[in-house]
């Protein structure tokens, strides 16, 4: 029997193996008096608690742990099911798993919800309060992380057998404080009260070396055999946390790695006095696991994010393969039962892992073991920007990884000898090749990724196929046929049911039950689009979602903003290229035609930003600086009328994002063209009912072909055009000379008006814009400006904006992550999902 066709098989026995234990247990539905009992059991002997005194922290963690019980249950079914028939998994690595909060999540998809929340009334507890105190696991930074969680989720909902693989950061990203308008940084412990959810695996610990030598010897066949002799080892230990699918029919795992000392605390050092050293080899092991993505503006916090992307890859690959000879016993069967899936750069480093494990722990052959390597990794590149894609000094992996840095030298070889025959020209060798030598000896791990992989995948149409046109060119004529394209998606589970209860009824009312297990099944929502009823109860939902969110504004940065204004929402992390100066440039634009035609119908506006910079980046901390200077001035100007507000709020998170984008109006998608690989907020607005003004970026070009050009609001330069501008002698002054009210915005903000006591404050950043303007705001205003006004005009017609609001839900079920999950799985996986 063919390989591919017995491994799907085996695959699908263990679907139908779990789905047959999950079948065993009772379901998860129970009624509300033994779900208060089995939490009030939680708070008398897991507490420690009597309900008389209990407070709200220790109910969450009573209702917590009787939830993980039920959740228990269907994880031990899906182990037991997956290991009695074998089969392929997927691990998924990833540097960042942005899972936010948990409990409301799980309940939902355990079907719990209304359980939980009957049960904890009865004993005069309210869940959605308790829910609140919960903290995020702060486990990632942005679109990233978030689809990892997301991609989590779907897999255990649509069948598939997997790991997820990351780092248990003590610390995760940071909290971001607004001080006088700029942002501040200081440590997100959100581990200081415990984690209810994870279970510490001590027995599963793995030693990970950096730094020593290696050692070259004759093999009984004359080849060499290489030792490598770390200088330095600390262990990777493990902590599960169970991922919970749709209706709990199968719960996988997120396995994340804390680093820790082999020995705690030299006790000769701290008997001589030194009571500081005697700890410095424990502290120098846990800082990989204390903070995520540390500066790394010195050569110490590049080495420090080095020693974090081989930590994680190490112990996962090392897990991986444990688990695979436990289970089958012959390595050479290793691609057979494991996919490997790198998500973004961050764990390339295992091409060259896995080629070690394999020829110096296993004595495989290298083509052997070059072979399996390639055809278990496949990699998800998630940038076009060439400063995203990770290089790392060579003289860094040397000394840190000396192992590893001669097997990338090998592979190179390889590589640039298959170019060399194939007729490529000095320009196509230096471009593919791992190694790269015009600014100092670097690893480029994006191309050590690619050559390490059977399948690179983009996150968008636009995005893979400018893949193949720019950062990767040469590597696809090469090796054609590598790059795909899987388009990202998100679970509508979280960012629907949990997120937006109130339109989650409203839909279910009207259209059934069907689209909670395939989203696709949200069109059946058009043909009410122009229904007066259905709009109305639409329109009231969305109203209360606003509500909701100006309450939350006036509790967070104490301004009162109306619910019906227009809530115009950009919340991502804060970047240049996503251009969120272009959005606060407009914003001085619109109030300075406020203030010159007081006597025009102006639409009331809510201009909403949230969004970390990186605590190096310091362009786009201006950013938010200019941000709070003009919601200073412009929240405090009577000539306004209240017609317009402007909001920063700050330290966005998975929590913050729940309640904002269930309250959105717009959408704003505004990067520049070319730049943004996907983009999945503009996913989750379109769901919850917001319509989108965007450039043809990422996905929104997808987006505009599912909901089609009457409800979406497209501008600006194509990526075509970008490119052609770029290249072209173009001066942006000649653009703002063009431009009236580019100008007078530009003139204001240079001269101090938003910053009076510190008129310079603000100059650097307009003179980036005359003189360089690499991300074209200046080119986009005029188009953008137009735009905004057409979106007046239709806001000002309740039955038409909420016709495409509808339409904008209805067509976006193509968007859920169970449809790229299934998508991975059977084109680059090779394994098979259970039945839509």
């Amino acid at each position: 029997m063919d390989a591919t066709l017995q491994n799907k098989l085996y695959s699908a026995d263990t679907a139908l193996a779990v789905a047959d234990e999950a079948a065993k247990l009772p379901e998860a539905t129970g009624d509300a008096r033994a779900f208060r009992d089995l939490i009030l059991a939680k708070l008398t002997y897991a507490v420690g608690k009597d309900p008389i005194v209990a407070r709200d922290h220790d109910w969450l963690r009573a209702v917590s742990l009787a939830l993980r019980d039920h959740i228990v249950d269907r994880w031990m079914a899906t182990t037991r099911g997956v290991y009695r028939m074998g089969g392929k998994r997927v691990y998924y690595l990833s540097l960042e798993f942005l899972i936010g909060r948990l409990l409301k999540d799980g309940l939902n998809n355990m079907n719990l919800l209304n359980t939980a929340r009957e049960a904890l009334a009865s004993v005069g507890v309210d869940l959605d309060m308790i829910a609140e105190m919960e903290p995020d696991a702060a486990l990632g930074n942005g679109g990233l992380g978030r689809l990892a969680a997301c991609f989590m989720e779907s897999m255990a909902t649509v069948g598939v057998a997997a790991y997820g693989y990351g780092i248990r950061y003590e610390n995760g990203l940071f909290r971001q404080n607004i001080v006088d308008g700029w942002q501040t940084e200081s440590p997100e412990n959100w581990l200081a009260n415990g984690n209810p959810w994870e279970f510490p695996r001590r027995e599963v610990a793995y030693e990970i070396g950096f730094g020593g030598a290696v050692e070259a010897t004759e093999g009984w066949d004359g080849s060499a055999v290489h030792a490598w002799k770390p200088g330095e080892t600390i262990l990777g230990v493990a902590h599960d946390t169970p991922a919970v699918g749709w209706r709990g029919n199968r719960v996988n795992t997120l396995r994340l790695w804390s680093a820790r000392s082999l020995d705690p605390i030299s006790l000769d050092a701290f008997n001589a006095g030194d009571h500081v050293g005697a700890l410095a080899e424990r502290n120098r092991a846990e800082s990989i696991s204390r903070v995520l993505y540390p500066a790394d503006s010195t050569p110490a916090g590049q080495e420090l994010r080095l020693r974090q992307e081989y930590f994680f890859t190490s112990a996962s690959l090392q897990d991986i393969v444990r688990r695979h000879m436990q289970q089958y016993r012959d390595i050479r069967t290793f691609a057979n039962k494991a996919a490997i899936q790198l998500n973004d750069t961050h764990p390339a480093i295992a091409v060259a892992e896995l080629m070690r494990i394999l020829i110096d722990i296993h004595a495989l052959s290298w083509s052997d073991a070059f072979t399996i390597t390639r055809d278990t990794i496949s990699y998800t590149n998630h940038t076009l920007l060439p400063e995203a894609l990770e290089t790392w000094p060579v003289p860094l992996i040397e000394r840190l990884l000396p192992r590893h840095m001669q097997i990338i030298y090998a592979i190179n070889a390889r590589v640039l000898s298959e170019a060399r025959s194939s007729g490529a020209s000095d320009a196509m060798i230096a471009a593919v090749s791992i190694i790269d030598e015009s600014h100092g000896r670097r690893v480029r791990m994006g191309n050590l990724a690619f050559v390490g992989s059977h399948k690179v995948n983009g996150v968008s149409a636009l995005h893979s196929n400018l893949m193949k046109e720019t950062v990767f060119k040469d590597l696809n004529t090469l090796f054609p046929g590598r790059i795909t394209n899987k388009t990202n998606g998100i679970t509508p589970r979280r960012w629907l049911m949990t997120a937006n209860p109130g339109l989650t009824t409203l839909l279910r009312e009207t259209i059934g039950d069907g689209y909670l297990d395939n989203a696709e099944k949200l069109v059946a929502l058009e043909r009410f689009a122009k229904d007066a009823a259905f709009q109305d109860s639409f329109a009231t939902i969305k109203h209360a979602n606003k509500a909701r969110l100006a309450k939350l504004i006036q509790q967070s940065v104490g301004l009162r903003v109306d619910p019906s204004a227009l809530f115009d929402v950009q919340i991502k992390r804060i970047h240049e290229y996503k251009r969120q100066l272009l959005n606060i440039l407009e914003t001085v634009a619109l109030y300075n035609a406020i203030r010159a035609h007081p006597e025009k119908d102006w639409v009331p506006r809510v201009k909403i930003f949230a969004g970390k910079a990186a605590a190096s980046y310091t362009a786009a901390k201006y950013v938010i600086k200019l941000i709070n200077d003009v919601a200073r001035v412009v929240n405090a100007d009577p000539a306004v009328r209240n017609l317009l507000k402007v909001v920063f709020l700050p330290n966005y998170n998975v929590s913050l994002a729940e309640t904002v984008i269930p309250a959105a109006n717009l959408s704003e998608q505004i990067s520049t063209a070319g730049m943004e690989a996907s983009g999945t907020g503009n996913m989750k607005f379109g769901l919850n009912g917001a319509l989108t003004i965007g450039t043809l970026d990422g996905a929104n070009v997808e987006m505009l072909e599912h909901v089609g050009a009457d409800n979406i609001f497209i501008f600006g330069l194509k990526a075509g055009e970008v490119e052609q501008r770029r290249q072209s002698a173009r001066n942006p002054g000649d653009t703002i000379a063009a431009s009236h009210a580019l100008a007078e915005v530009l003139d204001a903000v240079e001269s101090g008006v938003f910053s009076p006591t510190d008129p310079e404050r603000h100059k650097g950043t307009v003179q980036t814009l005359r003189t360089s303007d690499w991300f074209l705001v200046t080119d986009d205003f005029d188009a953008y400006t137009a735009m905004q006004r057409k979106i007046d005009a239709l806001w000002v017609d309740g039955p038409a904006w909420n016709e495409k609001a509808i339409l904008n839900v209805a067509r976006m079920g193509w968007f859920s992550s169970d449809r790229t999950i299934r998508e991975y799985s059977d084109e680059i996986w090779g394994v098979p999902t259970l039945p839509v």
